[in-house]
């Protein structure tokens, strides 16, 4: 049976601790007039009907959009694998397609090249590629798999890729998409970017 999009939830990653942009939550850094946040949103919206926000602080700002907020279980800022947990405990859907809250230039086919490249590999996970490397935080897994990845975080490890080698995982092709992948660690990739695009 083919897969549809409403058999997954986005889940846009905004729980970390935003060092490198002093400390501030980066889901909520204005772009372009709008919070990153925002713009994720409005983005997956037209691709796909169930989104969670993944996030440790400020969460009733986040609460205001209207999605669900989950918080990592893991204290102490544990990395993206802890918010994929986390994500995974509430979510009604088959699967999660997870993103960072930093990257705000999203494919209109985001959701739909997840969906064709898990339809024709039946893979668990699948992580999208640039064409040179893994973007390891962008993809859509199985949440039948959450307890191999509690496991894996009670081990100690917080490395996706060690996670990722332990199950059968496809590619996802966004070589065509490399901008997509830009992100806003620090105040400069937010100029730069905004330069970018003006």
């Amino acid at each position: 049976m083919s897969m549809k999009s409403s058999d997954l939830t986005a889940v846009i990653l905004a729980g970390g601790q935003g060092r490198r942009m002093g400390g501030k939550d980066k889901g909520l850094l204005e772009f372009e007039g709008r919070l990153l946040i925002e713009i994720l949103i409005d983005s997956l919206r037209k691709q796909v009907p169930n989104i969670v926000i993944n996030a440790n602080r400020n969460q009733s700002r986040y609460q205001s959009y209207g999605y669900p907020v989950v918080a990592d279980e893991l204290e102490n800022f544990q990395g993206p694998l802890a918010g994929f947990a986390s994500a995974m405990t509430v979510v009604e859907t088959d699967y999660i397609l997870t993103l960072p809250c930093d990257s705000p230039l999203l494919a209109e086919n985001f959701i739909e090249r997840f969906v064709d490249t898990q339809d024709k590999t039946g893979a668990p996970i699948c992580v999208a590629h640039d064409g040179e490397r893994l973007q390891p935080v962008y993809a859509l897994i199985d949440t039948s798999l959450h307890d191999s990845l509690a496991l894996f975080l009670q081990s100690g490890d917080r490395k996706i890729d060690r996670w990722y080698a332990q199950h059968d995982y496809a590619l996802v092709d966004f070589s065509d998409q490399r901008a997509m992948f830009e992100n806003i660690n620090t105040p400069e990739d937010r100029q730069r970017m905004l330069q970018v695009k003006g």
